[in-house]
């Protein structure tokens, strides 16, 4: 976890603009299930236009999403964003109820489970 706090440290110290998504949300809202994704480190065939980059860093994987399914672009994605303060610095979560639509969207057995307990969770914050 060194490494990803290290990661969003440099991106935030860059001015880059990003949201936190995915299993790293989910604990981040307070989830159990850390789901994670198959491996992205393939590179596209020449001429193959791709919409997500995943980029390969000196402090672990780096996944750049240009939409999130169930959710939207980027700019719906951080319309709904949340402020974490994590390691000094404000840092922008996904909210709880569009990582559920997304969670729900993608319809894995272990994002359906991740999807149930972020429902608990958002019904504890109501």
């Amino acid at each position: 976890m060194s490494e990803l706090n290290s990661l969003l440290q440099r991106l935030s110290d860059a001015g880059i603009e990003f949201v936190v998504v995915g299993g790293v949300a989910a604990v981040l809202h307070g989830s159990s299930i850390a789901t994670s994704g198959t491996s992205f480190l393939e590179n596209p065939a020449p001429g193959v236009s791709v919409q997500n980059l995943y980029l390969q860093t000196d402090l672990g994987a780096l996944d750049l999403l240009g939409s999130i399914t169930g959710v939207g672009d980027f700019e719906q994605v951080r319309a709904t964003a949340v402020e974490v303060s994590l390691f000094g610095r404000t840092v922008k979560v996904i909210g709880l109820d569009a990582l559920i639509k997304a969670k729900e969207s993608v319809g894995r057995q272990k994002d359906l489970l991740a999807a149930m307990e972020l429902r608990a969770i958002a019904s504890r914050e109501c």
